[in-house]
């Protein structure tokens, strides 16, 4: 017998799966954060992809923003924000000609703005912090891309005289990857450039780590490229949230280099799809509730055989998550008609109700969870487990000889079959 430990909730649960049966774990590549966090963010400002030093590109008095995307943690955050703010005061720059944008983010739930509260004691104070609003007045045209969205993006950031994005890159459910360009879109756009561009979110090369063919990054890119960006800063992070490396330069080729070591962290090879797959979110907070817990769904359909099984280890401490999830899921259940809904008009919710109802439409779910029976089944068409041995006996009895396949951080886990 193999045990097999997956992260639940603050914990972990221990399954236990008989060797022949095994095909392996799925999870990101356990790379040690950087001893020295701020000291290899430093390095790469330092050494840029594709262009001079930030310092070297900046004057006393220009006026400089920096858009921060809101993934990973507040503190790696301040890390990212006090780098740059040191490099540009090296030149010269004052704090008080330089503005903090925080991205919207359409998959973070609740309000369609951003709050900053938590960043403030971190920041100094003459450093301006905008939350960014994307139903704002302040929002002007920059263009247009190839793909037909009209860009309005934030007017302070348009305004500015260099233009930075700062923030981590990770595997995103439709965009590829965050970091660098999404920082524009959707971070800086307003509502009518994010639903433009998340009217492709259906198309179904818009997955995680895809973005040769995924009409959202191309969009993303373009918009970037129209409102021209000075400078990036992506970093890359292990499954504890740990920097391990900083990538730092030209919008392209800064993005693309960190693109290429996250395909190492996050991707991973497997010899052939499951019949059964037990995947866990990551653990909490990613398991905090249903809605996030659904992220990494549209990774683990690459690895499942049609007809398989999902079993969802995520403990659901703080409920089902969204009020829009839970309604499309009771009232729709119909792909077809998530999808038009989609096209029409995007909604976090509804987007993660389209990604569950396409996987029940491809395998059988069962749920281990703390959510009540009544919402696992007769909402989200769930069957439930308390453990996730009752979980193996139910696979046990419905696939004979079944070959089993576990992913333990599974909203940042990739796994890509060997061709």
């Amino acid at each position: 017998m193999v045990d097999v430990w997956l992260p639940y909730g603050n914990t972990e649960v221990c399954l236990r799966i008989s060797a022949e049966s095994f095909l392996g774990m799925v999870k990101p590549d356990e790379r040690k954060g950087a001893e020295y966090p701020s000291e290899e963010i430093e390095r790469s400002l330092k050494e840029p992809i594709g262009t001079k030093r930030l310092s070297e590109m900046v004057k006393p008095n220009d006026t400089v923003s920096i858009v921060a995307n809101s993934a990973g943690n507040p503190s790696l955050n301040f890390l990212i924000l006090r780098s740059v703010l040191r490099e540009l005061n090296e030149a010269g720059v004052k704090n008080e000609n330089v503005n903090v944008i925080r991205g919207y983010d359409p998959l973070r739930i609740g309000s369609k703005e951003t709050s900053t509260d938590i960043w403030r004691n971190d920041i100094p104070r003459e450093v301006e912090l905008i939350d960014h609003n994307c139903e704002a007045e302040y929002n002007i045209q920059v263009g247009e891309t190839s793909l037909g969205t009209k860009v309005y993006l934030n007017r302070r950031f348009v305004e500015s005289k260099v233009r930075v994005l700062a923030g981590v890159l990770e595997p995103h459910p439709y965009s590829g990857y965050t970091g660098g360009r999404d920082s524009v879109l959707p971070g800086i756009s307003s509502l009518e450039t994010i639903q433009q561009n998340l009217s492709m979110v259906t198309d179904l090369k818009a997955r995680p780590g895809s973005l040769e063919g995924n009409p959202l990054h191309q969009d993303m890119v373009e918009a970037a490229h129209l409102v021209g960006v000075d400078f990036t800063l992506n970093v890359v992070n292990n499954s504890q949230q740990e920097i391990v490396r900083a990538f730092a330069g030209d919008l392209d080729e800064a993005f693309e280099k960190a693109v290429e070591f996250a395909d190492e962290v996050y991707k991973v090879l497997i010899e052939g799809r499951a019949d059964v797959i037990f995947q866990s979110p990551g653990g909490y907070p990613n398991d905090a509730n249903l809605y996030d817990s659904c992220k990494g769904l549209n990774s683990a359909m690459e690895a499942a055989k049609k007809n398989g099984i999902l079993a969802l280890v995520a403990e659901c401490s703080e409920g089902y998550g969204d009020r829009a999830f839970y309604d499309w899921m009771k009232d729709l259940k119909d792909l077809k008609r998530m999808e038009n809904s989609l096209r029409k008009r995007f909604s976090a919710g509804g987007y993660m109700a389209y990604c569950l109802t396409r996987a029940l439409e491809k395998v059988e779910m069962v749920l281990i969870s703390s959510l009540p029976d009544y919402y696992a089944f007769e909402v989200f068409r769930l069957k439930s487990a308390k453990t996730v041995n009752e979980a193996l006996r139910h696979v046990s009895a419905t696939k004979k000889n079944a070959r089993i396949l576990a992913i333990s951080h599974g909203n940042i886990s990739i796994p890509v079959v060997r061709q």
